[in-house]
């Protein structure tokens, strides 16, 4: 995802003098080409966090697009009182673009694990939060973030991603399976291809969502059917849209699983497969745990 993240931003770069780029030495390399072009628009502020998101409210005060890229922890949590003075409280808009995800790279340690990003942005207003599963769904949310007037946009870029993707329309769920009768599963991002083999055979409506803020509460309601039982699985820490869920459905009897990340610590560097397996986020283990909740 970062490296189709890296090519459309180059080419946005040559078509649009009002976008800027913001970076802190994280893709810097991939985007010096496009430096060397536009010096005046694509500005590396080096391991400067706050920095990166004070200089992304300051374009946009002048009137720019900016995109600001790096690490998960380093753009929403490092950073976080820049976020919400820099680009909230001014009134301004941003595309911040991250990549890393929860652990992608556990060899790194725990400062490049971020499972609570969506989660901190939760605390501000009117953010739009895009989890793509796949390089395509990346690029048309990033093309569509960059679109979308004076917003601000937090693009969640991963290694981890579905085998193929699917044609995602910003801000809506996609259903991917029909049950009248069963519970309902939403598969945030790159979960999709667990959540899939995880409920092969069940009685269960699957839910795509590439979006999660503004959180389609339509599609939701629209797709209980006999049963409200709701089953989250997102890939950052578990019960982020959980509260969504619950408004969605306030006026119907419900429950809702909520799995993600958990709080507690893993503290071992491990792979991503074997973190996802630690968490319960690997299809068995989501097999074992959406079976038992719903029968």
């Amino acid at each position: 995802m970062r490296e189709r993240f890296i090519d459309v931003t180059t080419h946005l770069l040559d078509e649009d003098p009002r976008l800027a780029l913001v970076l802190a030495d994280i893709s810097a390399a991939s985007f010096e080409p496009a430096r060397e072009r536009h010096p005046d628009r694509v500005v590396n502020v080096g391991i400067r966090e706050q920095l990166l998101i004070g200089a992304a409210g300051g374009l946009a005060l002048a009137g720019m697009r900016p995109i600001a890229h790096t690490f998960a922890s380093f753009l929403v949590e490092r950073p976080f009182e820049q976020v919400k003075l820099s680009l909230v409280h001014q009134g301004v808009g941003a595309v911040l673009v991250s990549a890393g995800g929860s652990y992608d790279n556990p060899a790194a340690g725990r400062t490049h694990m971020s499972p609570g990003d969506v989660a901190l942005l939760d605390t501000l207003p009117d953010w739009t939060v895009h989890v793509p599963g796949h390089p395509d769904e990346a690029e048309r949310l990033l093309r569509h973030a960059y679109a979308d007037g004076e917003r601000n946009v937090y693009v969640r870029l991963s290694n981890h991603q579905n085998a193929t993707p699917l044609a995602v329309e910003p801000g809506r769920f996609t259903t991917v399976r029909t049950s009248r009768k069963g519970a309902v599963v939403i598969a945030v991002g790159p979960m999709l291809d667990a959540v899939l083999a995880a409920t092969e055979g069940l009685d269960v409506t699957v839910l795509y969502a590439a979006t999660v803020r503004p959180f389609d509460t339509a599609a939701l309601r629209a797709a209980v059917g006999e049963r409200t039982d709701v089953v989250l699985v997102e890939p950052y820490l578990e019960g982020t849209s959980a509260h969504a869920v619950h408004e969605a459905l306030a006026d119907r009897a419900h429950r809702v699983l909520a799995l993600g990340v958990p709080r507690a610590e893993h503290r071992h560097y491990g792979s991503m497969a074997e973190h996802l397996a630690a968490y319960g986020l690997d299809a068995p283990s989501l097999r074992e745990r959406i079976g038992t909740y719903l029968w």
